[in-house]
């Protein structure tokens, strides 16, 4: 696994963990890459990914629910709430790497963390992201 699926990887971790019981995100976050022993560069990407999506949570909630309008946010299985928080900050709004990559590196984390149904959710409600954000 990469250095940067495996932040992702970490980013998803703490995101799930300050949603699903609001512990504080950078001691979760800290405590995550000390267990993950990521090198310097991977750790940065994480924390600037956990920042993000926590920096413009309430913006990224309602391009996800303009975008999957029969889910409600609040409703959506917390991983995968928190894994389209993550694709979505990372296709919308940080714009450092290609859109199918974040996608694809969405539907893999769907595949190992969420539901048998969770990387065909979120690639639908990704590509439709996708195919608004390049018009």
């Amino acid at each position: 696994m990469g250095i940067r699926r495996k932040a992702r990887t970490i980013a998803l971790q703490a995101l799930f963990e300050v949603d699903s019981v609001a512990h504080d995100a950078e001691q979760a976050l800290e405590r995550l890459l000390v267990e993950a022993s990521l090198p310097e560069e991977g750790a940065n990407f994480a924390r600037e990914m956990v920042t993000g999506v926590l920096t413009n949570k309430e913006r990224i909630d309602n391009m996800i629910q303009a975008h999957a309008p029969a889910w409600p946010v609040a409703q959506l299985a917390a991983i995968d709430r928190n894994i389209l928080r993550l694709a979505m900050f990372e296709i919308l709004l940080n714009n450092k790497v290609p859109v199918k990559v974040a996608i694809n590196e969405a539907v893999e984390l769907a595949k190992t963390f969420g539901s048998e149904n969770s990387p065909k959710f979120i690639n639908g409600v990704l590509g439709t992201v996708s195919a608004q954000a390049n018009r």
